[in-house]
């Protein structure tokens, strides 16, 4: 019996895969997309309208203002509102703008607003970094029911807690000081807490317990690993707490009125009261106000990407 065997059968030919166009692909028309778009647009518009708008007022001459209202370049280009604020222009001068002819000490309120506001940052970035490590890191009862407890601050509107603290730094003596306007904000704040407790949860515990092993106690593993680990979100809240501070004005108007410890945002409104015959001197505040923003405005240029990414980071967590 002879055994047939079968001849092998061809392998199939691929199908040549479809080809795909190299150019970019057009995409269809969404009104979705067009949409968001032109809410972008508008955001922008509304958002940087105000500060090119305080541009214009700031080199315009103030008694020039009214007559052209709506007109986008500055009425009758001057620098004077700027020498006025920066304490290089005379009286004769001022007067002649439409200016107060007040001084304006600009100097001494910057210098005093940078005191307060790096005074507040440092001490409040310290104490939340280690407040927020306790209530991540350590393991002790009622951790988390005080932690809830502690977060629940942000519901309390800070009016209420306004006459108290003022009348506690009022006791202690301290009205028309340096301390009486850091004192609230130099501790600890529960957004700043709960914004590094959320970083501190992701930190990962393998090098905390290699510490541990060698004989580190909390305070060196706080110091030697977690601040270490945490530049990021520590450079971000930072800034957001100097921003914050610097444009801080209610409060450092109520215990801080003498000329030493006057900061900036007070000053400017001191600055608007002191008004000439013919008007307040807005072009001259408008300077004033256009030179106060700009360490904040370099600030968050120089960092946004940074803020934009620990707050995505912390929020997701």
């Amino acid at each position: 019996m002879t055994t047939v065997i079968p001849k092998p059968t061809a392998a199939p030919e691929p199908v040549p895969a479809r080809a795909r166009p190299v150019g970019p692909t057009r995409r269809g028309f969404r009104p979705g997309r067009v949409l968001a778009w032109v809410a972008l647009f508008l955001i922008i518009v509304v958002t940087v309208a105000p500060f090119l708008w305080m541009l214009r007022t700031a080199l315009s001459n103030n008694r020039s203002l009214f007559t052209d209202p709506h007109s986008a370049l500055p009425a009758d280009f001057t620098w004077g509102p700027l020498e006025r604020v920066l304490g290089t222009a005379t009286t004769e001068e001022a007067l002649a703008e439409g200016g107060a002819g007040a001084s304006l000490a600009f100097w001494t309120y910057l210098r005093n607003s940078l005191i307060v506001s790096t005074v507040i940052t440092l001490g409040q970035v310290f104490f939340c970094a280690m407040a927020a490590y306790a209530f991540a890191r350590l393991r002790w009862p009622g951790r988390d029911k005080v932690f809830f407890l502690f977060i629940s601050a942000l519901m309390i509107p800070p009016v209420f807690t306004l006459l108290p603290n003022f009348e506690l730094i009022k006791n202690l003596g301290l009205l028309n000081t340096f301390p009486a306007i850091v004192a609230p904000y130099f501790f600890m704040t529960p957004f700043a807490v709960f914004f590094l407790r959320q970083f501190f949860l992701g930190i990962s515990r393998d090098m905390e317990e290699a510490a541990m092993i060698d004989g580190a106690g909390y305070f060196r593993i706080f110091f030697r690993i977690i601040l270490p680990s945490s530049a990021g979100p520590l450079i971000t809240l930072g800034i957001l707490t100097f921003i914050n501070a610097w444009n801080e004005f209610f409060w450092p108007q109520l215990v801080g009125q003498e000329e030493q410890v006057r900061v900036l945002t007070v000053a400017l409104n001191a600055f608007r009261g002191s008004t000439p015959a013919t008007g307040p001197d807005w072009a001259g505040l408008m300077a004033a106000s256009l030179i106060a923003a700009i360490p904040t405005l370099l600030l968050f240029m120089v960092f946004a990407r940074r803020i934009v990414d620990s707050i995505q980071f912390t929020g997701g967590k």
